[in-house]
């Protein structure tokens, strides 16, 4: 069973990914088949390798700053929906919620996020 201290620490983790960049902090996150899905984008990243390959595609986001809030709404066996708000200096405002299924290791098998923006 998915708690919220291993939700609080996947968080952690995937904001000193999505920081860092490095390939070894995002495939930490994932389970080799894991999905991510993205809307109202068309993002459909299916395995760890693409998606490292996706968020290495999306790093001039973060040109010039950003911050990101976040808490968490819930959690059902081993799934948890999180909302957050992404501020970001060059692209704005953005709402998400983030629905995620944890597996026994800490490791996404599934991302679904849904984004917009404000």
């Amino acid at each position: 069973m998915t708690t919220t201290a291993n939700v609080a620490a996947w968080v952690d983790r995937y904001l000193t990914a999505w920081t860092s960049a490095a390939p070894k902090d995002i495939k930490a996150l994932f389970t080799p088949d894991a999905e991510y899905h993205e809307r109202p984008y068309e993002t459909e990243w299916i395995g760890r390798e693409a998606i490292v390959e996706g968020w290495l595609s999306r790093q001039t986001w973060q040109e010039g700053g950003w911050t990101f809030e976040h808490e968490i709404l819930m959690i059902t066996g081993d799934t948890a929906a999180i909302r957050g708000t992404g501020v970001y200096k060059e692209l704005g405002t953005f709402e998400n919620l983030w629905v995620v299924t944890l597996d026994a290791k800490g490791k996404c098998s599934t991302f679904r996020m849904w984004n917009n923006q404000v």
